[in-house]
Parts: C-alpha cells; sequence; structure tokens
C-alpha cells in the first residue's frame, strides 16, 4: 500500500507528520514532455490548498502546479533550479517540489489513493 495521496491535477503528496512532501505524477510530467524550468514558491509563503504554488515548464507548455493542501513552505527542492529534469528522471523522489508544514490534516483526507488516481487517469486516455 501506498502512502502517497494525490489530487485530480496529478500533483501526488507524502505526508510524514505535519510535513508533507509535495510534487507532480508520473502521469503529469508524461504530459508535460521534457522539464526544463521550473518555479519553486519562497520558503516562508503560506498555500493554499487548489491555488498555485509552483510553475513548472516543458518544451511543450507551462503548467501550474497546485498545493494539495493548505500550509507553510518550509522547503524547496532547489535541485530542480540547475537540473528540471530531474522531474521527469524521478516525479516520485529526486523530483519533489516543496516540503509544507500542513495546517490541516483532515484536508488528507480528501486527497485520492493510488486505486482511485489510477481509475482517473486511466478515464483521461
Amino acid at each position: 500500500m501506498s502512502d502517497l495521496r494525490y489530487t485530480k491535477d496529478h500533483e501526488w503528496l507524502r505526508a510524514e507528520g505535519d510535513i508533507v512532501t509535495v510534487g507532480i505524477t508520473p502521469y503529469a510530467q508524461e504530459q508535460l514532455g521534457d522539464v526544463v524550468y521550473v518555479e519553486l514558491p519562497e520558503v516562508g509563503r503560506k498555500v493554499e490548498q487548489g491555488k498555485e504554488m509552483a510553475v513548472v515548464e516543458s518544451v511543450k507548455a507551462a503548467s501550474e502546479v497546485y498545493a494539495p493542501v493548505s500550509g507553510e513552505v518550509v522547503e524547496v527542492n532547489n535541485a530542480l533550479t540547475d537540473a528540471p529534469a530531474t522531474v521527469n528522471e524521478d516525479a516520485l523522489g529526486k523530483g519533489w517540489f516543496v516540503k509544507l508544514k500542513l495546517a490541516d490534516r483532515n484536508q488528507l483526507t480528501g486527497l485520492m489513493d493510488e486505486a482511485a488516481y489510477k481509475a482517473l487517469c486511466d478515464s483521461e486516455h
């Protein structure tokens, strides 16, 4: 059983206590193609569930990355500035975007598990 949760906008998160790590899913990076630029929020910024928190640009398009939960940015993956293709290579690992201090744990219950997310992706093909 995966400890990941997903949004309908193709973000994933992994909760460890009150800190959640957030990125885009392998499905999202496949749709984008080769990622060439990632714009991350500043540490200390408060983000709101469902609102834009970052931008990812690929050879095909630019896309907003939405906060899957509300919280405060406590860390950003600065390695993506120099190596944005890491998102393509390891979307669920080294390609993470931000770590947030969770504002409301109850928001986690509204996110999809792996089976529900897979069903969503299958329905979009």
